[in-house]
């Protein structure tokens, strides 16, 4: 085979070679759609268990939440504890109400797995159903 048969015989073996391997087809048959994060919503402070309203404590509760495809919290594990259980069950159940934009991966949501802290703080006033200390 002469040089020039050799030159012009490459680039035609090149481009069999990307068409019998896909390359360059991708991007013409499926766009690459970006994934989003998980957006929060709408995320009320959970309520002050009123059972404990009288001990005047606060704490820290840490979760591990699951958010579902459809946005919602699908599952609530307690990670770190406050020490005071009426707390950790209130972030429990309080997350449960919790609204999200869902992640999204190639256009579809997907659940996603999060990590919440709930910070409690002691009433500012003691509820008027404590009762007074003698004096």
């Amino acid at each position: 085979m002469t040089l020039h048969r050799r030159l012009f015989a490459a680039p035609f073996a090149l481009a069999l070679i990307a068409a019998a391997s896909g390359c360059g087809q991708r991007a013409a048959e499926e766009p690459i759609i970006p994934s989003t994060p998980l957006r929060a919503v709408d995320t009320p402070p959970p309520d002050y268990p009123l059972e404990i309203g009288c001990d005047q404590v606060g704490g820290k509760v840490v979760l591990q939440l699951t958010v579902g495809a459809e946005g919602k919290p699908t599952r609530a594990n307690v990670l770190t504890s406050s020490g005071v259980p009426a707390l950790d069950a209130a972030a429990t159940k309080g997350v449960q109400r919790w609204r999200f934009e869902a992640a999204t991966r190639n256009g579809k949501p997907v659940s996603t797995d999060i990590q919440v802290p709930v910070t409690f703080h002691a009433p500012a006033e003691r509820p008027e159903h404590c009762g007074q200390a003698a004096g």
